[in-house]
């Protein structure tokens, strides 16, 4: 005899529905005796929890809304510019290479918090205007790309006035 050829010796037999209670003129049928659940069509909806508070009415009811034209730019502050060394020119390449921002695609915008002691040429969309001056004072130089939407909508009506011509 091995493990793999040993049968149960219990045969397990099909619940019978149809008999006892609730089963007078076959209606019902294993359904139990009356009421919703007994009659056809007796279902529920879905999310009922017999009774009980449902979960989606727990649940609080949020205002407002995501505007999808917002800008969300992902933000630097003057003192996180302090790793790169004086001279250097500072983009979002160069800023994804040092971790300080996640996402190449999405825009960058620098703050003024901490200080700047370095020479720096900086490349991004957007710059506060104190941090503008905390760079500029440190001897660097801010170029801002501007509100990319604003831009992105400028290549698109040049792209539609190149079609038409």
């Amino acid at each position: 005899m091995k493990q793999n050829t040993i049968k149960p010796t219990i045969k397990k037999t099909k619940k019978r529905i149809g008999r006892g209670n609730g089963s007078g003129q076959g209606t019902y049928s294993g359904r139990g005796m009356k009421g919703q659940s007994a009659r056809s069509g007796g279902k529920r909806r879905p999310g009922f929890e017999g009774g009980q508070t449902p979960l989606i009415r727990k649940m609080p009811k949020l205002k407002g809304f995501k505007s999808p034209n917002k800008v969300r730019y992902q933000i630097i502050n003057v003192k996180d510019l302090e790793v790169f060394k004086s001279g250097a020119e500072v983009n979002k390449e160069t800023l994804k290479k040092k971790n300080l921002i996640q996402n190449t695609t999405k825009p960058v915008k620098i703050l003024s918090q901490g200080e700047l002691s370095k020479k720096l040429t900086i490349t991004v969309e957007s710059v506060s205007a104190t941090a503008q001056k905390k760079i500029e004072v440190a001897g660097g130089k801010v170029e801002a790309l501007g509100n990319p939407k604003k831009t992105r909508k400028a290549i698109i009506t040049e792209k539609k006035k190149a079609k038409k011509k």
